[in-house]
């Protein structure tokens, strides 16, 4: 389940998918994976596919976590960075290991708490997280150098485009029953938009926190 040679196929898979970025595929062949998954999911842990984590939510595959970091550093490496829902902590956890500073917001309590302890055991001591409603971001804390979406809004929440500093990218999913990853980077004379590839992503739901 957890030997080197199960992550080092997964490592391989992603890098013929195209991922080229070496720190993001170094911390995702370190990071435990299994333990962001409940014991009966653990075996599937490091197949490259999304699989559930109670809630009617995902732990994301890990291509989407690499590509989706990926178009994050491509420019340099963000100081402080927002991710909207938390989950399992996963993604968050692959972050904590990038850049000096996340933030992430999660709407489901009992996830939050998960992800909470799992931050503890793992000793990433940079991360802090808000029970809230992902679609306002967090204000109070920003604004950040990068925010990532791991849910997907029908169209992009002004809130976030308010809160990406200048210079800043947004990595997110956009769409209803068809999804496309979009990079929006913050320039001095607005924002600029391109579509990278069609994904699927659980909605951004705003409005509920519970």
């Amino acid at each position: 389940m957890t030997s080197q040679r199960t992550r080092e196929r997964l490592i391989q898979r992603l890098s013929d998918q195209g991922i080229r970025d070496h720190r993001v595929l170094d911390v995702i062949r370190t990071t435990p994976r299994h333990l962001f998954l409940d014991e009966a999911m653990a075996h599937r842990a490091y197949e490259d596919v999304a699989l559930p984590i109670g809630y009617q939510q995902t732990l994301s595959q890990p291509y989407i976590v690499a590509r989706m970091t990926e178009l994050l550093l491509e420019r340099g490496t963000p100081r402080r960075v927002l991710e909207i829902g938390t989950g399992s902590g996963y993604q968050t956890a692959i972050l904590a290991q990038l850049v000096p500073e996340v933030y992430s917001v999660e709407r489901i309590k009992p996830l939050l708490q998960k992800a909470r302890q799992r931050m503890r055991q793992l000793k990433l001591r940079n991360v802090h997280v808000n029970h809230a409603d992902g679609s306002l971001g967090w204000p109070e804390r920003g604004p950040f150098d990068g925010i990532l979406a791991a849910a997907a809004p029908e169209y992009i929440p002004e809130q976030l485009l308010e809160q990406l500093a200048p210079g800043g990218r947004l990595v997110i999913p956009v769409g209803g029953d068809v999804q496309h990853l979009h990079v929006v980077d913050r320039t001095h004379e607005g924002f600029e938009t391109r579509v990278v590839e069609a994904v699927r992503f659980v909605p951004l739901r705003p409005g509920t926190v519970r």
